[in-house]
Formats: C-alpha cells, sequence, structure tokens
C-alpha cells in the first residue's frame, strides 16, 4: 500500500520535501536494496526461532517505520525510512511463505494460498495507488502513509490473534542459533548483494558515479564474493552442514530457470510501474490522481490472475502457463515505446496497463510452489526469503538500469530544455523499449528452462 502511495506521488513527495532529481528514485530503490539483502539473513534465523515471532516483530517495525515516512521532512529522512521499511519487510515475506506451507497441505488449497498471497499485494497496491491519488489532490500526501500505518495497526492486531503458534521444535539455544544456520553463508551473499544493490542506487542519479573509487571498491568486492559463496556452500554441502542455497539446487532448471524469470519480470514490472507514472505526469501532465486511476486496469486484471493462477494451476504444464502470459506481458512495453504522448488513453495505453501485470502475477504462484518444493519443510522460510531475494534485486536492478538509461538519454537529446515532456519522451522511450527485450528474454528463459517442468502444485498423498 505505501509503495502504491510512493509510485505516483513520487513527483510532488519530491517537490515538498527537496529531493533532488538525481535522488528521485532514491525511496523506491532503497527499499529494495536493503529487504533484498537483509532477506536471506532473515529467513534462516526464521527457520530456527520461529516464523511467527520473526513475522509479528516484522509488522511492528514496518507500521513505525511507514508512519515515519509520513513524518519525514528532508529527502534524506524520506530515504533513511524507507530503507529500515525495507529491513522490516524483509522479516515479514519469507516467514509468510512458510506460514502458508505449514498451514495447507501440497495441492489446490495451497495453490489458492499463494495465489491470495499475490493478490493482497496487488490489492494492496492498487489501493495505495488510488488513495494516494485523490489525497494528493486534496488534503496530501503524508495523510495517506497515515492511513496506511494505521491499516497496518489493524493488520498487526490481527495477525496475533489469528496466526497459528509455530510448530513444536527443538528449544531455541545459542548453540542451535549458532550450528542450525549457515552465518558465513548469509553473510557473504547479503553483503555482495549489498553491494550490488547500493551501487545500483547510486548510478539512478548519475552513470559517472561508477568510477568513483568506494563505487568501484564495492563492485569489485562483490564480484569477489560471488565465487567466495559458491565454494562455501559446496564445501559446506559436501560436509553435510547447513548451506544457504546448496549449489545442487542450480542443476534443477526449473529452479534455476523461475529465479532468472522472477528476477528479470520484477526488474520490468516495477520499472514499468515508476516511468508509467512520470510519463502520465511529466509528459502527459496529469495530476496524480488521473494517474493513479489509469494503474485501475491493470490491478484489476492482476488480482484476477493470481486468483485464477491459484485455482488452475495444477490443470496445466507450469512452462505454458508462464510462457503465455510473459509474450502477453511483453505487449505492455512495446505499445509504451510506439506511443504517442497526444493519443487517448484508450488507444494504446489502456491496452498497456492491462497486460503490464500478466507475468508476474501468473509467475509468483508458479515460481512459489517450484522454489517451495526443491527447499525441505523445515526450510521453508528461507526458500520464501530466496523468492522475494531474487524480485527484490531484480526490482533493484531494473529501476537502477532504466533510470540510468533514461537520464543519458534525455541528456544527450537534441532538446535544449532537458526537463521538457519532449526530452524526458526520448528517455523514456528507450526504457520501454529495454523492457520490452527483458520480457522477451524472460519467455526465452522458460521456453528452455522449463520444458520438463510439467504441472505444479499437484496433491501428495
Amino acid at each position: 500500500m505505501s509503495t502504491g502511495i510512493l509510485t505516483v506521488g513520487l513527483p510532488v513527495i519530491a517537490h515538498d520535501i527537496g529531493l533532488s532529481g538525481s535522488l528521485l528514485l532514491w525511496p523506491a530503490s532503497i527499499f529494495a536494496l536493503t529487504s533484498g539483502c537483509s532477506l536471506l539473513l532473515a529467513g534462516a534465523v526464521a527457520d530456527v526461532l520461529g516464523n511467527r515471532k520473526i513475522y509479528l516483530s516484522g509488522c511492528v517495525l514496518l507500521t513505525a517505520f511507514v508512519f515515519a515516512c509520513g513524518l519525514a521532512r528532508t529527502g534524506t529522512q524520506l530515504i533513511a525510512f524507507r530503507a529500515l521499511q525495507g529491513i522490516a519487510m524483509s522479516l515479514c515475506l519469507p516467514t509468510a511463505v512458510s506460514i502458508l506451507t505449514a498451514s495447507f497441505p501440497n495441492g489446490r488449497t495451497r495453490n489458492v494460498g499463494f495465489s491470495f498471497l499475490g493478490a493482497g499485494q496487488v490489492l494492496g497496491f492498487c489501493i495505495g495507488l488510488v488513495l494516494g491519488g485523490v489525497l494528493i489532490e486534496t488534503v496530501g500526501w503524508r495523510v495517506g502513509y497515515y492511513i496506511c500505518g494505521g491499516v497496518h495497526v489493524i493488520a498487526l492486531a490481527l495477525a496475533s490473534w489469528v496466526l497459528p503458534e509455530d510448530s513444536k521444535r527443538e528449544a531455541t539455544s545459542w548453540q542451535r542459533l549458532y550450528y542450525d544456520i549457515d552465518w558465513v553463508g548469509a553473510t557473504v551473499a547479503s553483503s555482495c548483494l549489498g553491494m550490488l544493490s547500493y551501487v545500483l542506487a547510486i548510478v539512478t542519479g548519475s552513470s559517472s558515479s561508477i568510477k568513483e573509487p568506494l563505487n568501484a571498491t564495492l563492485i569489485t568486492v562483490a564480484a569477489v564474493l560471488v565465487p567466495v559463496f559458491v565454494l562455501w556452500v559446496g564445501r559446506q554441502e559436501r560436509h553435510g552442514k547447513p548451506a544457504l542455497i546448496p549449489n545442487s539446487l542450480w542443476k534443477i532448471p526449473a529452479f534455476t530457470a523461475v529465479c532468472l524469470m522472477v528476477l528479470l519480470s520484477w526488474g520490468v514490472m516495477n520499472s514499468m510501474e515508476y516511468f508509467v507514472s512520470l510519463f502520465y505526469q511529466e509528459v502527459q501532465e496529469l495530476s496524480a490522481l488521473q494517474a493513479s486511476l489509469r494503474f485501475i486496469p491493470g490491478l484489476i486484471v492482476g488480482f484476477c490472475l493470481n486468483v485464477a493462477t491459484g485455482l488452475l494451476v495444477h490443470k496445466f504444464p507450469a512452462n505454458y502457463l508462464v510462457i503465455i502470459s510473459t509474450i502477453l506481458c511483453a505487449g505492455s512495453p512495446l505499445l509504451m515505446a510506439l506511443i504517442n504522448p497526444t493519443w487517448s488513453y484508450w488507444y494504446a495505453a489502456f491496452w498497456s496497463m492491462v497486460l503490464y501485470p500478466v507475468s508476474a502475477d501468473v509467475l509468483f504462484t508458479v515460481s512459489s510452489l517450484i522454489i517451495v518444493d526443491v527447499f525441505p519443510a523445515k526450510t521453508h522460510a528461507l526458500a520464501g526469503a530466496v523468492f522475494n531475494t531474487v524480485a527484490q534485486f531484480g526490482t533493484s536492478l531494473g529501476i537502477a538500469i532504466m533510470a540510468v538509461v533514461a537520464s543519458n538519454v534525455t541528456r544527450e537529446s537534441g532538446n535544449p530544455d532537458k526537463e521538457s515532456p519532449a526530452a524526458l519522451m526520448e528517455g523514456y522511450r528507450v526504457t520501454f523499449w529495454l523492457e520490452f527485450a527483458g520480457m522477451l528474454l524472460t519467455g526465452a528463459v522458460g521456453i528452455v528452462g522449463l520444458r520438463k517442468a510439467g504441472k505444479v502444485g499437484l496433491k501428495r498423498e
């Protein structure tokens, strides 16, 4: 919900708190940065301490930082609170997956559970988007965050009441925390993702910043940590010790394919949301409310697709579902790349909004089922962390690449006024072409990696 408010209100929020153009996308990318580099550790700890405890702790922190975003008076404060919000969210996402798998057996019930988990995110984003547009035009964007915080308080109370107690397990002790968690693997992976995500966030403001000594050093260290992680988890696996993400999992084509597809699809979908919102407000010069209303068709489609996928996923081969949805989704950035800003909304933009969530919303349920299936039941929080880490890193990667491309193309445009709608549209149009290419690549990965996946979400005796 808070992300919906930020998506539609970003230009107004930036103006009110003095957020410079070079930091315009930082409130979005910093959330993915901190969440992405905390998820694996949070999932591993939850599998030992208990999912309910970690989930409720995350809810408390998330509520506090949502309220804090509404109180932010400077760009630095908003970025800091969004960063802390991302850490809090990392406690909730993997534990939600584990609680769901523990509560429902394999089969249609679990499939529907995953689909509603995805549908809830779509619904929350939709409410935040429309609410943000209305409030920005009336009482201001801060009220949107206060309302969102109030909703979190209600959700926290309900979760405390209805969530089942964690199943009985070995008594938690310092010894279990030490021996049952791959602390080295979690630290190496989180550090690597954190460094990469930080540099990606930095370059959204200026691509030349990659040449600065600190950023060049971070990229180098992150590159070194990749083989270090592979060697470490390989050693752990050979010795029968806890390994964060065993190397053997990457030998499963379906697991590797869905991770790559989630990375690409989430990068395209999230960058589309921000740049289409900027297109409506900065190029077509529409109000925040008018821009938010234009997203509604896609959000309705996304909600319905999540539910339908949960009900039907066990009836069709997984590769057919994700490949068809990816091809349809590719039409969304293609239409935006070809659009004339003077055209009626119903001519191209409407159909783009209808198609843009198709891939991610089908892939959410399919990939969740595949990833959970390859992890042992006792590490399902970690499985949820893997899925969400890939999704969050894809978001960071997509937004960073598109922001760099858009700003460079606009800067090199022949238009003397670089802030004019025409100059901005040159940059946005190139990002839409890149997003179209990204969806085609996602489809290609699915064709190759999921060709033997068969049906997923089947009931097991």
